[in-house]
């Protein structure tokens, strides 16, 4: 019975620590004076608050000082949306550093009149919502390019179009020769992302598997069914890095199993 009590603590307490991990991006294709350039990345965060009015979540992208945050969709969840929660957030995180956001699959499958109190709510803050679209960032006379992805969800059920989510159709949303970055839901489009030719992608998603094994990762993934291949780190192939969050939230399954909630601090280099 004291075992089963300290594994209830264990999993209570590893639902809530909030851990940042790092990782450093390097690629000879990135401008020089975007040597040293910091993203923070929050991902799938379902309405969830970490500490009261998320002060907690805040003050660790705070102590990061990131040059932009990359918010990866799922801000909401369709099972217990609150606009409020979210839009609460990204007021507070904007002070912090220009904000960037794209669509999961949950803002997909929300009512038309609460995706659209987020997303108003969300540019009025001046938060960048990015629907398929192109930006240049730039630092001191030289940039790179950043585009936003839609969730195919959202594609499908907000405009009624089957999604392209081929590498053509990937490769198409980029206009220049710069160092690309995707801000794309779904991780499990690696090999899409690849033949595009995009060199790094902030993806989520996969909750980390939501049960992590120890030696075998996680358990299941959406859209990836069991043991997902993309479910949490880094994964290159060719010029490709793409950085799969954990994520801070849940959904389907009300809790993780050695598995915390993540913010992620990128570093890009040359």
């Amino acid at each position: 019975m004291f075992l089963g009590f300290l594994l209830i603590i264990w999993v209570v307490w590893g639902n809530t620590a909030l851990e940042l991990n790092e990782y450093k991006i390097k690629s000879e294709r990135l401008p020089e004076n975007f040597d040293g350039f910091r993203i923070v990345q929050i991902s799938d965060l379902h309405n969830a608050e970490m500490g009261e009015d998320n002060v907690k979540l805040l003050d660790m992208i705070e102590t990061a000082d990131p040059d932009i945050i990359a918010i990866t969709g799922d801000m909401i969840d369709h099972r217990k949306t609150d606009v409020e929660i979210a839009l609460q957030f990204a007021a507070k995180a904007v002070e912090i550093a220009p904000c960037y956001y794209v669509t999961g699959n949950h803002e997909a499958c929300v009512p038309r009149t609460e995706y659209l109190e987020l997303e108003q709510g969300l540019v009025t803050l001046g938060v960048h919502v990015l629907h398929d679209e192109e930006i240049f960032l730039e630092k001191d006379g030289q940039s790179i390019t950043l585009v936003g992805m839609d969730d195919p969800t959202f594609q499908q059920n907000f405009n009624g179009v089957r999604y392209n989510m081929t590498s053509d159709g990937i490769s198409s949303l980029f206009s220049g020769e710069e160092f690309h970055i995707l801000l794309s839901h779904r991780p499990e489009f690696f090999s899409e992302y690849v033949g595009a030719d995009v060199d790094l992608v902030l993806s989520g998603h996969a909750h980390g598997g939501q049960f992590r094994l120890p030696f075998i990762g996680g358990l299941a993934a959406p859209n990836q069914g069991l043991f997902p291949k993309y479910d949490a780190g880094v994964f290159t192939e060719g010029n490709t890095n793409m950085v799969v969050s954990r994520g801070i939230g849940n959904s389907i399954f009300p809790f993780r199993f050695n598995n915390r909630p993540e913010i992620i601090l990128i570093e890009l280099g040359r």
